[in-house]
């Protein structure tokens, strides 16, 4: 045997063009260029290339073995065939490697007649001369991934696995592998950036706040309490004390972006114990709506944004889980509140005019603002004073109203905000008569301090990352926006 195996390795021309490569340990820096797989363009046709990608399906046929390279959201097909440059045992090889396997494949670019639909370079094909494994996968996989982006059709088709959301997070890394999750945490990087870019533009100053505070900041109960040496502390529920200690020490214009925590025991498609806030403050002159303008203008200018520079993103998505494109108006449709309960109650809704809305009762309204006025995204301006913070300024025309303000996209919250009481006197009663006392530790506004000192009027908001990319994309659980999402039941990944 030993002899017929020696006889075989040394029938094999190509012993050298295949295997499995050393561990890479920086051994040697290597000048060879590694193509993007989303760059293997017909413009590439007859050139010979180096590609490094994931094994994503591997299919042997006779002597010749098709393979689906991936990476990220990108995939090719490769053709491995013996002929002058791969013999029988190189196709074996590139037949056994495991899916998920990390592989670096010489080959020249190959124009096809038909197009594979089945990638996304449906225009190319790779005709391998070398291919050596990088990094090995173990053979067993938790989830497959052609079943983890198998479109989302409401029944489950007979034969056709599916993965549930148990599993996927329960295996996040794999996972998140998938062209799909690939596309979604793309698109959010972009709101992101295009949250970032927009507000500097705009003369907003970036702005880090803690998260390890001495009180709650929200008051109330929802908030995580952590050991402090001899001490406890607080998880913050919002950035809200400390971008308005920024105003009052002349910053203007402040943002920041960071991690927001809530201890609310809510099992639901849109609640997470820690989400990402967008959070904007800034001081105004004369009126609040200085600040809703500019804040709508951002959300309208990150819209634009993704439309125009994450189609790519938006049609991977879509081929999943399909939705209808998000519609916006320029300027944003601003509803007041009364206007809003007036449209609830003319489709059937019994409500008192300072009731909040119910969860039902937003998304109803979302849809009959859709009908009416043709888009996803819109304000409810002045809310009963009753249902926010302590902090909300009331209306000065009507003080059963507050200048407080939601935006929504598909009829879902997705910011939360007001004029904030920047009077030292007034906040010291809007807070006793709801039952916070200044010298509590029932809240981080304990003394007031901040605003003792002339504090301009300013107003503000915040905005749940995770929500808008929920919601810009239609999908339906804030879990598959979430990298690795916490929620009352899950602390890992």
């Amino acid at each position: 045997m030993a002899t017929e195996q020696q006889a075989t390795d040394e029938d094999d021309f190509a012993k050298d063009r295949y295997g499995v490569s050393a561990m890479v340990q920086s051994q040697e820096r290597l000048g060879r260029t590694l193509i993007r797989v989303q760059d293997l363009t017909p413009e590439k046709a007859n050139q010979l290339v180096w590609v490094r990608a994931r094994m994503h399906t591997i299919r042997a046929k006779g002597k010749q073995c098709f393979l689906v390279l991936r990476q990220q959201q990108f995939n090719v097909q490769a053709l491995v065939a013996v002929g002058d440059r791969a013999s029988k045992q190189m196709v074996k090889f590139a037949a056994n490697i495991t899916k998920e396997s990390i592989v670096d494949v010489e080959a020249v670019v190959q124009t096809v007649e038909q197009k594979i639909e089945t990638c996304t370079q449906h225009d190319v094909e790779l005709h391998v001369e070398r291919i050596f494994v990088i990094s090995q996968a173990d053979a067993r996989l938790p989830l497959q991934l052609e079943d983890a982006v198998r479109p989302d059709v409401g029944v489950e088709e007979e034969g056709r696995a599916t993965v549930n959301q148990d599993t996927r997070l329960d295996n996040r890394v794999i996972d998140l592998r998938t062209t799909t999750s690939q596309a979604i945490f793309r698109l959010q990087s972009g709101v992101c950036q295009l949250f970032r870019d927009t507000l500097l533009q705009k003369g907003f100053v970036e702005i880090q706040t803690p998260k390890i505070i001495s009180a709650a900041s929200e008051g109330g109960a929802n908030v995580f309490t952590v050991s402090y040496f001899k001490t406890s502390a607080y998880l913050a529920q919002s950035p809200q004390l400390y971008k308005q200690m920024c105003i009052c020490a002349d910053f203007d214009k402040v943002f920041c972006i960071g991690p927001v925590f809530r201890a609310e025991d809510s099992n639901t498609h849109r609640h997470l114990t820690e989400f990402v806030g967008l959070d904007i403050e800034m001081a105004f002159n004369y009126h609040y709506h200085e600040v809703l303008d500019s804040i709508t203008d951002t959300m309208v200018e990150i819209f634009k944004g993704l439309r125009d520079r994450f189609q790519t993103e938006i049609q991977t998505v879509c081929k999943q889980y399909h939705s209808e494109p998000f519609k916006f108006l320029e300027p944003t449709l601003r509803l007041e509140y009364q206007e809003g309960v007036a449209m609830l109650r003319a489709a059937g809704v019994e409500m008192g005019d300072e009731e909040d809305l119910s969860t039902p009762n937003e998304k109803l309204l979302g849809r009959l603002v859709k009908e009416k006025y043709d888009t996803d995204f819109y304000v409810l301006d002045k809310y009963p004073l009753e249902v926010r913070p302590f902090y909300t300024m009331p209306d000065p025309h009507n003080p059963k109203y507050s200048n407080s303000y939601d935006m929504f996209m598909r009829g879902e919250e997705i910011l939360s905000g007001a004029q904030r009481v920047h009077d030292a006197q007034l906040l010291t009663e809007r807070a006793s008569h709801h039952g916070i006392g200044s010298h509590s530790n029932s809240s981080c506004y304990e003394d007031f301090y901040s605003f003792r000192y002339g504090a301009p009027p300013h107003a503000g908001g915040g905005i749940g990352l995770e929500r808008v990319t929920m919601l810009y994309l239609g999908l339906h659980n804030i879990r598959q926006t979430s990298m690795f999402p916490r929620d009352p039941k899950r602390l890992t990944p």
